[in-house]
């Protein structure tokens, strides 16, 4: 579903954490995060990665989340 067109509040939010994610974790460039993201601009995955970031600093709930997933995917 993070992959999908949905513009649902439930399903943007997740995958702008993901991408996000991706961009930090990787070195893959917003282009390729955009393609696997169901075909994106790379100005909608920077754009989602920051949207991310600043809820990184205002809601502690996102920065947890965040957090835990990093920790994950690091010892995957």
């Amino acid at each position: 579903e993070l992959r999908s067109a949905s513009r649902r509040r439930t399903l943007s939010e997740p995958r702008s954490m993901a991408m996000y994610l991706a961009r930090k974790l990787t070195g893959s460039s917003l282009e390729q995060i955009g393609r696997y993201f169901g075909g994106r601009d790379h100005t909608t995955v920077s754009y989602g990665c920051r949207q991310t970031e600043g809820r990184l600093g205002t809601e502690p709930a996102v920065r947890q989340a965040v957090q835990e997933l990093t920790e994950i995917l690091i010892a995957i």
